[in-house]
């Protein structure tokens, strides 16, 4: 009996033009957050019809990528799909849920990066773990915050897992977020930058379970001192809201 050959499929010119554009944002070539060329422009760079270039510019725009604005031309959102669903999926999450997500990758990425980290990563961490301290000592609140996040990035990407990374990476953003805005004291500093040292000594040591508890007290940390903030702001707006009420000449409707 002979076989019944499969037909030959090649993808259409608009579907060639999204994989070429897609590569071209994922490489930098249009950096997220720029305009991209008018379509005139690129009708005469690709040398494509309007249509197929709508039609593109519109699949792109649905994956996330792209991001059309009212009289203002068409803006780069993201650097890859993941990253679009990611940070919009985040970024609409409550803070507890994005910490608990951070412990799951940080808690893994620190022991594996224990097992797997290489002389400079670990150089690196150290390096990162100075410039932290020049932060905190300066009273420098978001340099302290980006070094935080430099630090724990660097940590996963010594991880060796490439989509860890790429997942982590996308993250990041929403990660950082979820802690601005959150005043430390002296003591949550101390304890703070203690934690740290601790994970890269494990990781030095290959330690993977040492490496793993101390990534997983640091977001522990962060997140009990996330609860306390949110507790005192309610608590403080319960009592303004109650002043305001008992205010003289406030009065109830009836």
């Amino acid at each position: 009996m002979t076989r019944i050959s499969a037909p030959r499929r090649t993808a259409s010119l608009s579907a060639q033009l999204v994989d070429s554009l897609r590569s071209h944002i994922e490489s930098g070539g249009w950096p997220v957050g720029t305009r991209i060329p008018p379509e005139q422009a690129l009708v005469e760079e690709l040398g494509v019809g309007r249509s197929t270039l709508r039609e593109a510019i519109g699949a792109l725009v649905h994956l996330g990528l792209l991001e059309p604005r009212a009289g203002d031309g068409t803006y780069v959102r993201s650097s890859s799909e993941l990253q679009s669903v990611l940070v919009r999926r985040a970024g609409s999450a409550r803070r507890d849920n994005v910490l608990e997500l951070r412990t799951v990758l940080e808690e893994y990425a620190s022991g594996a990066a224990a097992l797997r980290r290489d002389e400079d990563q670990l150089r690196q961490l150290r390096e990162l773990l100075a410039d932290a301290d020049a932060a905190c000592a300066g009273d420098d609140p978001a340099a302290a915050l980006n070094v935080d996040a430099l630090f724990h990035r660097a940590v996963v990407r010594a991880s060796g897992n490439d989509l860890l990374v790429e997942v982590y990476d996308h993250l990041g953003t929403a990660l950082t977020s979820s802690l601005g805005g959150l005043a430390w004291d002296a003591a949550q500093v101390e304890e703070h930058a203690r934690l740290h040292r601790r994970l890269v000594d494990a990781i030095e040591a290959r330690d993977e379970g040492g490496a793993r508890t101390a990534a997983a007290a640091i977001v522990h940390l962060t997140r009990e001192h996330a609860t306390d903030a949110t507790d005192a702001t309610d608590a403080a707006d319960a009592t303004d809201a109650a002043d305001a009420t008992d205010a003289p000449g406030a009065t109830e409707d009836r």
